[in-house]
């Protein structure tokens, strides 16, 4: 590792039971073989497929995570509401209302390094909140002095994930995508030296529909009657990426998947 090379480590949305086995076996061989000096978790599936509770938090902070962001169902679980708030470096969206529990950025030492980590959700085929362009403006606004920015953008639609990219080529060390579970082809460094990918994937269960079981999904799907959706079983996928970056400038290097399995 270069003197002033800092690798981050994003691990994609860790869904239930199955997920989080899969990051308590695979992620300490992992800080071990790619040494980051900071790991980010999606941790918003974590709890049954559905939210995060402080029990959680502990176990990914247990197995390795820094910080966990999250995205729509941050709230998912009741007596989260409560918890988060006396949380650190446990993110929800920064574009939710002012009102709402928790905080959408936090500042992490990495390396001897100053990083900025903020978490946004997009609007498209999701809540309606406030804007996370200018969401993202405001943190950036507050935080002049710190080059290092990385930013995990949980929506829906592929267009939405990529226009932040571009709008924040060249402000933001790194824009990750988080939410649709399916890890995308599209990793790369923006021209203004931002690292890119549309969707990281997810760790969660490989036989599944989108970690939850397949049959419950297609019930619905051929019925259109509402029934519970539960985790899937069975072999577990592990998506993630890992972001060098000149703690220099701010600005990323390389983007590279790193992508296993858990059985």
């Amino acid at each position: 590792m270069a003197a002033d090379e800092l690798r981050i480590l994003f691990v994609a949305d860790v869904v239930g039971h199955p997920g989080r086995d899969a990051v308590k076996a695979l992620l300490p061989e992992l800080k071990k073989e790619l040494h980051p000096n900071l790991v980010i978790v999606n941790g918003e599936n974590a709890a049954g497929g559905f939210g995060l509770t402080a029990k959680i938090v502990a176990e990914l902070r247990g197995a390795g995570a820094d910080v966990i962001t999250t995205g729509n169902h941050v709230f998912a679980q009741k007596e989260f509401v409560g918890e988060l708030p006396n949380m650190e470096r446990v993110l929800r969206p920064a574009n939710y209302p002012p009102a709402a529990p928790g905080q959408g950025w936090c500042l992490v030492d990495a390396g001897g390094h100053q990083v900025l980590v903020m978490n946004l959700i997009g609007r498209i085929f999701l809540d309606s909140l406030d804007d996370p362009f200018r969401a993202a403006d405001a943190i950036l606004k507050d935080h002049p002095e710190t080059p290092i920015v990385f930013c995990d953008m949980h929506a829906e639609a592929t267009s939405e994930k990529t226009a932040m990219g571009w709008y924040l080529n060249g402000r933001a060390s790194a824009v990750v995508g988080t939410h649709t579970h399916i890890p995308t082809a599209d990793a790369r460094v923006l021209p203004g030296g931002t690292a890119y990918v549309t969707d990281v994937g997810m760790v969660g269960p490989r036989d599944g529909c989108i970690g939850m079981d397949k049959d419950v999904v297609l019930q619905r799907f051929l019925t259109g009657v509402p029934n519970r959706f539960v985790v899937a079983s069975g072999p577990v996928t592990f998506n993630s990426v890992l972001v060098t970056i000149s703690s220099s400038t701010g600005r990323a290097t390389s983007i590279q998947r790193i992508d296993r399995e858990h059985v």
